[in-house]
């Protein structure tokens, strides 16, 4: 088959670059979609990425309502294979006891992606049901572009490594406590999570009852990443919150550079603490926003960590109990199995299925203080910025961190992971944005995601000193460098 371009310059356009070609007829989107799908053929054998590959709409992109018109026309993505349905299509979040799972309905964010213009032509793969730091089951092993010996991380696995090798531009990811920026940091993309009232959860879930969960995307610009929230954000009819917009779009606001900002450098989280090697690339990039014209200093927010990522722990638990509670009545069981779920979630299951309302009670109070707490921070600081995780990306088959791990608490298997993802999971519980972008890099070589948060509904100003960032190192993310799995190697 005749691809419309060679690899080089496929991989040098974002999604935006893309969909211009298009509206100026140089490009069709059946074209757009045969190029990721053999992009996606020769990256995955390595990387074990993609669950599926729809054929039907790669051949025929209007086929399932992709709005040609919309800013993204027909441009290429990949859904992961859990949050928004597709109709008829299989969800199956790595896991066997979805296998067979075709929902009926899309859902509302769905139908925000198609007339975005996006054409979901497949599913990236997750963990099961998007629980631990990297997709590793009995389906697949998702594995790192830059080093296939090395975890892409989770839970927006397949989605960040696929996006990391080129294949395509963009592709959609959700966050409970990390799972777009973490990927996304290891990976070498970028990783946006918004504040809480952006994306819609509807039909089944908002963000009251989700809580912790955000939707998104991973991509390689940052004004691909400013003109998706700008055309799926946006509340349902129904939503319990009232659903809040900018003054004016992301992809206006990022064309003009931030004023100088107060940005606090951190690592020392309650007894969290960053290796030195990541201390000092947090510091370089420190120094390379001084030099930007921003006012920098190292800060430890004055924050009850222990208590937040207990509260965190109990929220986990006991939403995701309910989870697979729900798909238990579904299939007319009364309990699941090692054949049907693996071993740490069947352990959530069984700890978190009974919680009562004075646990979750309590639970609140400790996530309206370190709300509290964060919301103070940022009246002294415009930005806190972190390294992606706290320690280093592990390799393939580190069962500590996975859900088939056989540790016999699972209060413990948690406070393992926090650990390692100490700077991510607070963001969610308080609702506030955070970033991930590829500014650094690890020991072992693999990226290291430099993550910029601020408070409740400051998106645009993360977007805006990303997009300075990125004009000011002239768009080499990476320090210009592509992984060893990439769509122009060989």
């Amino acid at each position: 088959m005749t691809l419309a371009m060679s690899w080089d310059e496929w991989a040098k356009h974002d999604a935006v670059g893309l969909a211009e070609r298009v509206r100026k007829g140089e490009l069709k989107p059946s074209e757009l979609a045969a190029q990721a799908a053999a992009g996606i053929a020769k990256t995955n054998p390595a990387l074990d990425a993609v669950v599926e590959v729809f054929d039907d709409v790669v051949a025929d992109p209007l086929k399932d309502g992709m709005n040609p018109d919309g800013v993204f026309g027909g441009v290429p993505y990949l859904m992961k294979d859990l949050g928004p349905t597709l109709k008829g299509r299989l969800q199956e979040f790595g896991s066997q006891i979805m296998q067979g799972h075709r929902p009926a309905q899309d859902n509302f964010l769905t139908g925000k992606i198609r007339n975005a213009g996006l054409n979901i032509i497949g599913r990236s793969t997750t963990p099961e049901f998007g629980v631990c730091s990297s997709a590793e089951n009995k389906f697949y092993v998702t594995r790192n572009p830059w080093n296939a010996d090395y975890s892409s991380c989770g839970s927006s696995a397949g989605s960040s490594a696929m996006v990391g090798a080129g294949a395509l531009p963009i592709a959609h990811a959700t966050d409970g406590g990390g799972s777009i920026r973490i990927p996304a940091g290891v990976c070498g993309t970028i990783g946006l999570k918004v504040s809480r009232g952006v994306y819609s959860l509807a039909p089944a879930l908002s963000d009251l009852s989700g809580l912790v969960s955000i939707q998104g995307c991973t991509s390689r610009s940052v004004r691909d990443t400013a003109a998706f929230v700008d055309n799926c954000r946006g509340g349902a009819p129904g939503e319990f919150m009232p659903f809040w917009s900018p003054a004016e779009p992301y992809s206006e606001l990022i064309k003009r550079d931030p004023g100088k900002l107060r940005i606090a450098l951190s690592h020392e989280w309650g007894d969290y603490k960053a290796p030195a090697h990541f201390v000092a690339e947090l510091e370089r990039v420190g120094k390379l926003l001084e030099g930007l014209g921003h006012h920098v200093e190292w800060v430890v927010p004055q924050v009850d960590f222990h208590a937040a990522f207990a509260a965190q722990t109990t929220c986990y638990i006991s939403n995701f109990a309910q989870v697979i509670a729900g798909h238990l009545a579904r299939l007319g069981l009364k309990e699941p199995t090692t054949e049907l779920l693996e071993p740490i979630n069947i352990k959530i299951w069984e700890s978190g299925l009974n919680t009562s309302y004075t646990e979750r009670a309590a639970m609140q109070a400790v996530f309206n203080t370190t709300s509290r707490a964060f919301g103070n921070f940022f009246e002294q600081w415009d930005i806190i910025l972190t390294p992606i995780t706290a320690k280093p990306t592990p390799k393939i088959g580190t069962r500590e961190y996975l859900t088939m791990s056989d540790n016999p608490s699972v209060h413990d298997w948690f406070a393992n992971l926090w650990q390692f993802f100490a700077y991510t999971p607070l963001a969610n519980l308080c609702g506030i944005p955070g970033i991930s972008l590829p500014l650094a890099s690890q020991e072992h070589g693999l990226p290291l995601g430099i993550q910029a948060q601020a408070r409740q509904a400051n998106d645009g100003l993360l977007l805006q000193l990303a997009a300075q960032i990125e004009g000011a190192i002239d768009g080499k993310w990476n320090a210009g460098k592509v992984p060893a799995v990439h769509v122009t190697r060989q």
